[in-house]
């Protein structure tokens, strides 16, 4: 299938050539005819399918053809906000599309005049959004198409009063469309009370496969003491072109950052304390390359929509599925191959195990094998060798000729170069094999049937 086989304007269909799109994904594909007919929608898909074309190709072409004027998107952050605003444009430029994102932290004046002035695509933030509503700012933006992008973000972010809050403010007849990777009971609440008789579509299962092809997941059990010792490892071995890593906490994001720019990594770090405008010059340096590695938070990276990141890394596994979900869905992107590497200690192998469980993840157990520094080894080799050695007249005149420099560090630096040289590592592994691994979950399951069942001899007593 091609994305000619929408009749989609030329103009459109330009943008879409030169943004290097070659056929649609299976949310574009599924969801376009239906935006198309005009029909309320609830699509289930995860970070990284393709869904902002998805919603956003249909709009755009209707905006051109002029069947609508204007259309709203809502966001949970600023940065998804400005990564879609962008697309859409970017997708959109020929057809003299429009757009703003609109999110708080800056002034009101410029976003209230281009809304006024008629901007077609406007790409909000909740809070923003509804604080413009309130205030009677923005009376005369009547958008004809809604689109909820990542309302499970929303949900988890606090923000489903705020939404419900806001439409009340948006014209009943319009079209909504709600995009969500997953649609837990409070989703299904929203939908029924801000949808018309939606369609639904979940490429969950349909897409899952394309995923796991796309994005290698692997994953190393190590002890806790060696968390550090193998991200490190691991940023050295991998080819890595841009990285991420996910930590659970803020002070775990200082941290680890700090430790890596202090090895010579080009690491920064983000989480929600930094300021606003921190943030997103952090985050603008990160798009044009001038940072490599970025540790962030979960919070932190929602929305963060980055196409050239080739490895995700979980310096700590995610809570819950979906945050995994949503973490190794930052590569992979269009289309890409993108790798994902979790580090788990034995205590948290049963929350691995549930996460593989419940979104179908084909994990692959991995070890790491380095080089250490032998000392005992690299001393006796070289004193034999220095003992047994014939010296040469070259070496006399080289002696001679360094005159201007101490003695002893003369010597020392030449005996560091033959022992740099002289390959005398030995091979270690972090990680756990797979035999290694069951040993230590049968062990780590009969402990806690043992203390299981102590307890309730104490319970008896």
């Amino acid at each position: 299938m091609t994305f000619n086989e929408f009749n989609f304007h030329r103009e459109l269909l330009k943008g879409i050539r030169i943004a290097g799109f070659r056929e649609p994904s299976p949310i574009q594909r599924e969801v376009i005819p239906i935006i198309q007919n005009g029909e309320d929608l609830v699509a289930q898909a995860y970070t990284g399918t393709g869904k902002t074309a998805g919603f956003g190709l249909p709009i755009i072409n209707k905006i051109r053809n002029g069947e609508i004027e204007r259309a709203l998107v809502i966001t949970p952050t600023r940065e998804l906000a400005i990564q879609v605003s962008d697309e859409l444009y970017y997708l959109g430029r020929f057809c003299g599309i429009r757009t703003i994102a609109i999110y708080g932290g800056v002034g009101y004046g410029r976003q209230i005049a281009l809304i006024n002035r008629g901007v077609q695509i406007v790409v909000a933030t909740t809070g923003r959004l509804k604080d413009l509503y309130k205030k009677g700012k923005i009376d005369n933006f009547n958008p004809e198409i809604v689109v909820l992008d990542e309302a499970d973000e929303m949900l988890d972010m606090g923000f489903l009063d705020e939404i419900k809050e806001i439409f009340e403010y948006i014209p009943q007849n319009r079209q909504t469309l709600l995009f969500s990777a997953t649609i837990p009971e409070p989703i299904k609440a929203l939908a029924d009370k801000i949808l018309s008789n939606p369609k639904f579509i979940s490429i969950i299962g349909k897409d899952r496969c394309t995923t796991n092809n796309v994005i290698k997941q692997q994953y190393y059990v190590i002890n806790e003491s060696q968390r550090d010792e193998a991200i490190v490892r691991l940023l050295e071995s991998e080819n890595i072109k841009k990285s991420l890593i996910f930590c659970r906490m803020k002070r775990e994001v200082d941290r680890l950052s700090d430790y890596l720019q202090a090895l010579g990594f080009n690491a920064r770090g983000i989480h929600g304390d930094l300021e606003q405008s921190d943030r997103d010059e952090i985050i603008k340096a990160y798009r044009r390359n001038e940072i490599q590695i970025l540790v962030a938070t979960d919070v932190a990276a929602r929305g963060l929509d980055i196409k050239q990141v080739t490895h995700v890394f979980n310096y700590h596994i995610p809570f819950d599925p979906q945050s995994y979900v949503h973490r190794i869905g930052r590569t992979g992107r269009a289309g890409r191959e993108g790798k994902a590497i979790t580090l788990v200690s034995t205590n948290e192998f049963r929350e691995l195990q549930r996460i593989q469980k419940e979104v179908g993840a084909d994990m692959e157990l991995a070890t790491i094998e380095i080089d250490v520094w032998d000392s005992d080894n690299n001393f006796s080799i070289l004193e034999k060798m220095v003992r047994e050695v014939t010296i040469d007249e070259l070496a006399i005149d080289f002696i001679d000729s360094m005159e201007d420099m101490n003695y002893h560090e003369f010597v020392e630096r030449v005996v560091t170069i033959l022992l740099q040289q002289k390959n005398c590592s030995k091979t270690i592994t972090i990680g756990y094999d797979q035999e290694s691994v069951n040993s230590m979950l049968d062990d780590y399951y009969n402990e806690q049937k043992v203390a299981r069942k102590n307890n309730r001899l104490k319970k008896r007593r």
